[in-house]
């Protein structure tokens, strides 16, 4: 059986598990270790069922406790090099992934990691670099895109294929155009490589959910400029006037900032 656990999903910090009986995926490490810690304690986890670990990209909300982590418990890291080279340069990684368990990868490629087919896609964003991830597993196929300016043919492709889909929904423009941020700060978010906003995310839906789509999750919904209800009310408007029915044609849920996601079976 394989399953899915968010322990986080924002600019506080974001962490993913995609884990069955004898492997497990972590991907992203942004949460704090005490934090981390005591998820998998509440969940009746144990760190030691972390495998191997995945990044997206090297903003400190997805890196912060990477080296610490794999570290302490000699996890191999994989990203592409230009995000490993990121994360060896972010002062706020406190503790550098040791170079015996840097694995690199190349993106569009697929590989084995443990019981899981990976394969990375760029992703837009102002990072030193940015991926998702397809991940099948026993011919169940995950895709999570977050951080994402807008969408692409790759991440397309890979929403198009996807049984279960984690998707960023960030912002919404009218709340953030009136909202306190500054104006630079503004142009980045709503910018190519920035994030998506409910409306893209929908229409990223509408455009390319397939009949083997069965659950979406919304997730890095911004504090201040979107709100759970908000996204989610949003897309599934979007969804109804193209005829897609939330819950019906496929399940709809937003992922919340700082409190762990229920355990989700993908069957």
């Amino acid at each position: 059986m394989l399953k899915f656990l968010s322990f986080g999903s924002g600019s506080s910090g974001n962490c993913y598990l995609l884990y069955t009986d004898n492997d497990c995926l972590m991907i992203d490490c942004g949460v704090g270790i005490r934090s981390l810690k005591k998820h998998f304690h509440n969940y009746g986890l144990r760190l030691s069922m972390v495998h191997n670990v995945l990044i997206t990209h090297d903003h400190a909300d997805h890196v912060k406790s990477v080296g610490s982590i794999s570290g302490d418990l000699q996890i191999p890291v994989y990203t592409t090099e230009d995000i490993h080279r990121g994360i060896s340069q972010n002062w706020c990684v406190r503790r550098k992934i040791d170079s015996r368990l840097v694995r690199n990868l190349t993106k569009g490629e697929e590989i084995s990691i443990g019981e899981f087919k990976v394969t990375s896609f760029g992703v837009p964003h102002d990072s030193t670099d940015c991926v998702g991830y397809s991940i099948e597993h026993d011919g169940t196929r995950f895709t999570l895109v977050t951080d994402c300016g807008h969408i692409t043919e790759d991440i397309a492709h890979y929403i198009s294929i996807s049984n279960y889909l984690v998707i960023e929904a960030n912002h919404e423009p009218e709340k953030l155009a009136a909202g306190p941020y500054p104006r630079h700060l503004k142009v980045r978010i709503s910018g190519p490589s920035g994030h998506l906003s409910n409306e893209a995310c929908a229409k990223a839906l509408v455009e390319n959910a397939s009949p083997v789509l069965r659950h979406v999750w919304l997730c890095h919904l911004s504090d201040e400029n979107n709100h759970p209800e908000l996204a989610k009310k949003t897309i599934e408007a979007v969804l109804r006037d193209s005829g897609i029915i939330a819950g019906k044609d496929f399940m709809l849920e937003v992922l919340k900032r700082k409190i762990p996601s229920e355990m989700f079976e993908l069957t």
